[in-house]
């Protein structure tokens, strides 16, 4: 496990975020909300929010059909919960090099491919959020005399719209003409150093592997399908836990909030993104709706906790059935690096 600049600067962020969310905060009252909160609602959230790694799995199955069809639920939800595991507990999102090398050791996937379904698998959890938080800002329910970041409600619903509109065109580009997006890539690559260099053209290669199960349209429409079922599934875990804190706001509220800690934990952090998701939980809920700072810290740190410890669990007893060390997750990225992720000539 390598301790560089992106875990230094992450551990920094969440720090800072930690201190911003506490200042000033009566935690006695924090306290007295989660001794009475709803155990039962809070632990249906965590079940719902638990059993949404199974989903992933399940829209994984398409992402890794082109390279590797018939791929078995097991050993995809194993890899799904390695991944989040090793984001829980490491630093530098090793997870998603964990993800790719742990699937890659259970079934023919070959590494690089593994690596690619995953940055497509973040595109379309991109669409399917963005979506979900359109529809939450227009919601009747949405409070229309808020701005955000001093901008309209308009204009951040022109805004999310204008920028799927563009992740989709250039996702069509990238798809129609690969040859020139790579010969631009080389040109930019020999601007920078090696290191620099090797991961554009690395990440490039991975993700027009990844791609091509979005050439099938029954692969594209059914992945994308499957990612609006998780995300909508998963708000159904926020709104659970907005009961179990006495917070009444309805399933709208949690598709924005939802999206507001989506696009929060996209921040660098420290591992299990302490810090980012709390801070955007206080921007959504508080800041936004109006929710009492007490309700919200303890639904923040509640449902956080609940959702962090079964994944982390499961993750780790999968690691240990592979014979996978606390090292070897530590390494993971260099291990994807070393089996060959490298850019093929056009």
């Amino acid at each position: 496990m390598k301790w560089d600049w992106k875990a230094t600067l992450g551990l920094i962020i969440s720090a800072l975020l930690v201190w911003w969310v506490l200042q000033g905060v009566d935690l006695v009252e924090v306290w007295s909300v989660v001794r009475h909160a709803h155990w039962g609602f809070l632990l249906a959230a965590v079940v719902v929010a638990t059993s949404g790694f199974a989903v992933r799995a399940i829209r994984w199955r398409l992402l890794l059909h082109p390279m590797a069809p018939g791929t078995r639920f097991r050993e995809r939800f194993a890899a799904v919960n390695i991944g989040f595991a090793a984001n829980n507990l490491l630093p530098a999102r090793v997870g998603e090099f964990a993800r790719a090398w742990a699937i890659s050791r259970l079934e023919p996937v070959p590494v690089s491919g593994a690596l690619g379904s995953l940055v497509v698998e973040r595109f379309l959890d991109a669409v399917a959020v963005f979506s979900l938080l359109a529809l939450a800002l227009l919601h009747p329910s949405f409070p229309s005399e808020v701005t955000l970041a001093g901008q309209s409600l308009g204009n951040v619903v022109t805004t999310l719209v204008a920028l799927l509109a563009t992740l989709l065109l250039g996702l069509v580009l990238l798809l129609l003409f690969p040859d020139p997006f790579i010969r631009l890539a080389r040109v930019m690559s020999r601007l920078l150093p090696d290191r620099a260099a090797r991961i554009l053209m690395d990440g490039l290669v991975a993700f027009l592997s990844g791609l091509r199960s979005l050439q099938e349209p029954r692969l594209l429409f059914g992945a994308l399908a499957w990612s609006f079922a998780f995300w909508t599934w998963n708000a159904l875990s926020f709104w659970l836990g907005f009961r179990a804190f006495g917070i009444e706001e309805n399933f709208a509220a949690a598709l924005f909030v939802q999206g507001i800690i989506a696009i929060g934990v996209a921040v660098p952090s420290a591992p299990g993104f302490f810090g980012t998701f709390h801070a955007a939980a206080v921007v959504g809920l508080h800041e936004v709706y109006g929710v009492g700072e007490s309700a919200t810290l303890a639904f923040a740190f509640g449902y956080h906790l609940g959702g962090f410890i079964p994944v982390t669990l499961m993750g780790l007893w999968y690691a240990g059935q592979m014979g996978m060390s606390w090292s070897d997750l530590g390494r993971a990225e260099e291990k994807v690096e070393a089996e060959g992720v490298t850019p093929n000539e056009p």
